[in-house]
């Protein structure tokens, strides 16, 4: 069986367009033609490929080589989410084959006050109405220290739960309380969605501006973002209602919710490529190769000099 053709890349559905993530746990993934399969005891499901951004892989799932295929075609990333969802592994193609977001991206990141001047962007993103632009990274980690203990502060009187901070060991979930419990798969949903994407505007998602040294650092400084409107509040709701026997599936469910009404994808597109744009317009940007040339500017390809 050869299956369908590979699409291009225009026929595809942009990133923003897509529904956030799906998450599966104890079945087998294959493919139909253009839809990914899922079977488990209760039957089998399918799911158009080209309109999911993630695919989360929760234990005991079985993928076959022709789904992965599939998957890659599409453009979608998939995460191999661990157990209690405090984990994950993602890998996918960008739904672009230009890279000039990833140019200005590395432009930006390996020049000093290019740097701080995208990390500056992000804390206004933080702080809409004030002027952050001659805070030093000190000052602005400060600031949104006391920024998120603040939220924390309002969400635990809100819910009338007792907030004793941030306590996260992927080897030992178990230990922490619900909230904690919540924000650790909250956040991992998070960051699979800003994987996805990161990689489908052509970015690297290592190369990061107030994280670095980690191969996902640009992801956390995306997920950031957006942490306190999306999974913090979540995880002192889901506290606050003490019968909730699987917190993990829970708040899956909520941040899923919170993504597609807060239309998170179309802002990240929109917030990506003005933190990696000198004079931003929101543009579709021209798919092109070409010869680098250090003195008369960049060749066409294709042509035999």
């Amino acid at each position: 069986m050869t299956g369908i053709d590979k699409p291009e890349l225009q026929a595809l559905a942009t990133i923003k367009d897509r529904i956030t993530f799906v998450y599966v746990e104890h079945c087998k993934i294959s493919r139909d033609n253009g839809a990914i399969t899922v079977h488990d005891e209760l039957g089998t499901k399918s799911i158009p490929a080209a309109m999911i951004s993630t695919l989360l892989l929760g234990p005991g799932t079985d993928i076959s080589h022709r789904a992965v295929e599939l998957i890659g075609d599409a453009g979608v990333s998939i995460i191999w989410v661990g157990e209690h969802g405090v984990r994950f592994y993602a890998s996918g193609r960008a739904l672009t084959n230009h890279s000039t977001l990833l140019l200005q991206q590395a432009k930006y990141v390996s020049n000093e006050k290019l740097h701080i001047q995208v990390a500056r962007k992000m804390y206004q993103l933080r702080f809409p109405d004030e002027d952050v632009s001659k805070l030093t990274m000190q000052q602005l980690r400060g600031r949104e220290g006391s920024r998120v203990r603040r939220i924390y502060k309002q969400q635990s009187q809100k819910w009338k739960v007792e907030w004793k901070g941030r306590n996260y060991d992927p080897e030992a979930y178990e230990t922490g309380d619900i909230v904690n419990k919540s924000l650790s798969a909250g956040n991992s949903c998070l960051y699979g969605i800003a994987h996805a994407v990161i990689c489908a505007l052509g970015c690297c998602p290592g190369l990061g501006f107030v994280h670095v040294g980690h191969e996902l650092s640009f992801v956390y400084d995306i997920a950031d973002l957006y942490k306190s409107e999306v999974t913090i509040p979540i995880a002192f709701e889901i506290a606050a209602n003490n019968d909730i026997e699987d917190i993990g599936s829970e708040t899956r469910r909520k941040v899923r919710d919170v993504l597609k009404n807060g239309q998170i994808l179309d802002r990240m597109v929109h917030d990506i490529k003005w933190l990696l744009s000198d004079n931003f317009i929101e543009e579709d940007y021209k798919s092109t190769l070409y010869l680098w040339d250090n003195i008369n500017g960049n060749k066409e390809h294709g042509i035999l000099y």
